[in-house]
């Protein structure tokens, strides 16, 4: 059972169209852990549109998989690159969204045996 994702906006989006599903989250798989490196490369090395650009590029995904918690941390990633904040009061959200993350790759590989 779901417990770190929630597919309700994915099935309502495509109208419970399974290979569409499977396609959303083949792709957050794939490709949102990748990109987190890079926010938490611009994160590091304080290039603030680097780590915006793939924020920005993550959220509506966090949205979809009904991870709010990490979808409001993300927001506020956003808001620290466009006041270019210091990294230590980012480095905990950031943080989070890792684990979030790791956690609902991990459920959705074995839910749906990827």
């Amino acid at each position: 059972m779901a417990l770190n994702y929630n597919l309700a906006k994915v099935y309502a989006l495509s109208d419970n169209d399974p290979e569409f599903v499977l396609q959303i989250i083949t792709l957050f798989v794939s490709e949102i852990p990748e990109d987190l490196k890079f926010v938490k490369q611009g994160i590091e090395e304080k290039n603030h549109k680097l780590a915006y650009s793939y924020a920005h590029k993550i959220k509506p995904t966090l949205d979809l998989l009904g991870m709010n918690v990490a979808y409001e941390e993300i927001l506020q990633v956003e808001a620290w690159t466009k006041r270019e904040g210091k990294r230590k009061e980012i480095k905990e959200i950031f943080k989070s969204i890792e684990e979030q993350v790791e956690k609902a790759v991990k459920e959705i590989n074995k839910d749906f045996e990827l």
